[in-house]
């Protein structure tokens, strides 16, 4: 009796074990398929991410450009003679103002 209930618990535990198989496919699937998409929606997010920083970096050397072009000092000297009515400074232009350390 022992040795025909063993076979049998045997069957059963053969039996739970083709189940839980069978159930793990399933779910086994469905996260593949899960990750999948995760991994299609990261890759879309960093092509938009460099693409992005594709223009930051032209729009970056543009304006590095402008500012290399309006800081010249050709350019403010132009300005500042035309449109300001300035000139340099001659040495007859210059006072020089000394300070002593008295106090009164």
């Amino acid at each position: 009796m022992n040795r025909v209930r063993k076979v049998q618990i045997k069957k059963v535990l053969i039996t739970i074990l083709f189940l839980i198989i069978a159930a793990l496919i399933p779910v086994m699937l469905f996260l593949y398929a899960f990750q999948a998409k995760r991994y299609t929606d990261l890759t879309k997010e960093i092509l938009s991410m460099e693409q992005k920083q594709e223009k930051l970096i032209e729009e970056n050397k543009k304006l590095v450009s402008e500012i290399s072009l309006l800081s010249s000092a050709e350019r403010i000297e132009k300005i500042a003679t035309e449109e300001l009515g300035m000139h340099k400074a001659e040495s007859d232009d210059i006072i020089r103002v000394e300070i002593t350390g008295e106090k009164k």
